[in-house]
């Protein structure tokens, strides 16, 4: 969620971490903040919105210094306010900080007992008084930073900064994500690797409980039991075009238009050689030991994990359970040991859902995960981890992501339908005929962007909107609906049709909009049945069909948009495209912030 930057460099940080920053942008905040070292001198500047009120600050009241500290602030403890904003500072110490200080107000009670006073409403100012009492009583900054850390419960990512010390930083991590970059006499700070690409490609990744030192030429890391453990410095490549709107007025209209690409390079990954058959881009699994798969993820992901069920338990005759990770590991489920546990998300850092994956870790025969970057923290903890290779996804609403982990999860289910004897050889070639062909038939979709953007015109107007689907075409109506909200603030719900009689319809009228996801599966003619039943109460119905389900089910809708042919197996990635579009040209259509909407972070790495 917040992002922070930290540079001990050999230039002005200052515009050094503004531009850091802004590629952290993605992650969600609400204010920004930056402090520097100059001759020994500690000193900040903080605004409210967008960065780019912090760059008109810097203007008039410039901030001088080559070491630095910066920091988007998502706003837990405490509004959106100048005071609230990091960095948080005490006297001689100022700190940036992801995450939440649990015991914070049983370290504020005993502070105050000392005349510590708090300024702010949040529980990072905790960690800063903690440090200065500790300065105050003689510890050097090292020593006063590392017993102030092991005061403090909960989750979190944390850079200091000292008054006088213009060649040393102190970072820790305990559950959010943390990495240090390495320079030609500078070292850096970054809450991922994006933030820190046109610095370096030299990451080194903080593990769980580290706390690293960091002077212009040395970094020490110590680990949770304060043993010294040096991690591996990896050389990564960040694609940074992927990293600009390239002509796109949104970094999510970019992101749709580039799914036919990544979803191709995804299908060469996990294809074997002859494009006949599943080759896992990274490591073995064997389902034929495995009685149950138990899928965890949250958001979008979890949504992709409950489309995911019905391929495996429909192709590889493996019952699978989909939980919400927020809510899975507080129901203490009952975990199988010949049972797999597999967790998906894009920034591999979602705190439920790593917390989620450390309850099933030693429970479930194996641990796998699905995620868009192969060095985060779900990644590493996992027995196997696979990549989805959509790449950088800056849009807080993910669009490219889910479609590449249904990709995955797809591939994964053939894999499982054949090594448990579901599918023959034929079948299994059949069904990579068809993937093989899934980029191209989601590009022709891309051009029906014109008349969704016509639609979507006239839905923004609209107060509430439905979504229907059947089979797995419903959690691609709850994907829809998700999408329209998040970005559109249009209140919006998804239902299974079938439910549609047990209680929705009852919203129905001439003002709501109904989005009727149906292709001419086995699952039609109960889909256009229930489409009857909100026709006949009044309800505009917009049909996402093909040129069949056009043909029989169209007359008295009040839109159709006519999808290209596609097996029913693949029809929810590509059915994803019309709904992302829908939702993107309404959220124009209104006006609202489309790739960071309000209240919202790409990277939720607080529970």
């Amino acid at each position: 969620m917040c992002g922070i930057v930290g540079v001990l460099g050999t230039h002005e940080v200052a515009p050094i971490i503004v531009e850091a920053l802004k590629r952290l942008e993605y992650r969600g905040y609400d204010s920004a903040g930056i402090a520097t070292v100059n001759d020994g001198a500690l000193d900040r500047r903080r605004a409210v919105g967008k960065l780019v009120n912090l760059s008109d600050l810097l203007v008039h009241e410039p901030l001088a210094g080559k070491s630095g500290i910066g920091h988007t602030r998502w706003a837990t403890h405490g509004a959106p306010t100048v005071e609230n904003a990091h960095p948080h500072q005490s006297g001689p110490v100022a700190v940036v900080h992801n995450g939440i200080i649990e015991n914070f107000k049983d370290l504020r009670a005993d502070l105050a007992k000392d005349g510590f006073t708090s300024e702010t409403d949040t529980d990072t100012e905790t960690i800063v008084m903690l440090a200065r009492r500790f300065l105050d009583q003689g510890l050097p900054p090292r020593d006063a930073a590392e017993q102030t850390i092991a005061l403090l419960d909960g989750a979190f990512a944390l850079c200091f900064l000292f008054h006088g010390e213009d060649d040393l930083m102190i970072a820790a991590r305990k559950g959010s994500p943390l990495a240090v970059g390495h320079g030609d006499g500078e070292m850096y700070v970054g809450s991922d690797a994006i933030a820190l690409a046109p610095m370096t490609n030299r990451i080194t990744y903080l593990e769980e409980g580290d706390r690293a030192v960091l002077t212009r030429n040395s970094l020490e890391i110590y680990d949770a039991k304060g043993k010294l453990s040096n991690r591996k410095m990896k050389t990564i490549a960040v694609d940074e075009a992927r990293i600009e709107k390239a002509g796109h007025k949104h970094f999510m209209a970019k992101e749709i238009a580039e799914q036919p690409v990544v979803l191709a390079d995804a299908l060469r990954a996990y294809s074997s050689a002859d494009a006949k058959g599943i080759e896992l881009p990274s490591g073995t699994i064997d389902f034929t030991k495995c009685d149950r798969i138990t899928m965890v993820a949250c958001g979008t992901a979890n949504l992709a994990c409950q489309v995911a069920k019905y391929w495996f338990e429909q192709i590889a005759g493996l019952p699978v359970d989909v939980d919400i990770a927020s809510e899975y590991r507080y129901r203490q489920p009952v975990i199988s040991d010949k049972s797999y546990a597999l967790f998906v998300s894009q920034s591999g850092e979602t705190a439920d859902t790593l917390a989620a994956l450390r309850y099933a870790k030693g429970r479930a025969a194996m641990i796998l995960s699905v995620v868009n970057v192969p060095e985060s923290s779900i990644a590493r903890e996992s027995d196997l981890a696979l990549p989805i290779m959509a790449g950088v996804e800056v849009g807080v609403a993910s669009t490219k992501a889910f479609t590449c982990q249904l990709l995955a999860l797809a591939t994964l289910a053939l894999k499982a339908g054949h090594q448990r004897g579901h599918l023959d050889d034929a079948a299994l070639t059949k069904h990579m005929e068809e993937l093989n062909l899934l980029p191209g038939i989601l590009n022709q979709s891309l051009t029906l962007e014109k008349a969704i953007k016509r639609i979507a015109r006239k839905i923004a107007s609209a107060q509430d909107v439905l979504f229907l689907g059947r089979g797995p075409m419903y959690p691609l109506a709850l994907e829809g609906a998700l999408k329209l909200k998040e970005i559109s603030y249009i209140h919006a719900e998804g239902y299974a049709s079938g439910e549609l009689k047990h209680g929705p319809i009852a919203l129905i009228d001439k003002t709501v909009p109904v989005v009727v996801m149906a292709p001419t599966d086995e699952l039609f003619d109960k889909t256009v049945s229930n489409m009857q039943e909100v026709m006949a109460r009044g309800g505009k119905v917009v049909l996402i069909t093909d040129a069949a389900g056009a043909k029989e089910a169209s007359d008295g809708v009040w839109e159709t948009v006519i999808m290209p042919s596609i097996s029913p197996f693949l029809a929810p990635i590509l059915y994803a495209v019309p709904a992302q579009l829908l939702a993107y040209h309404t959220a124009v259509a209104k006006g609202t912030d489309v790739d960071q909407p309000r209240n919202l972070a790409k990277s939720v790495t607080v529970e």
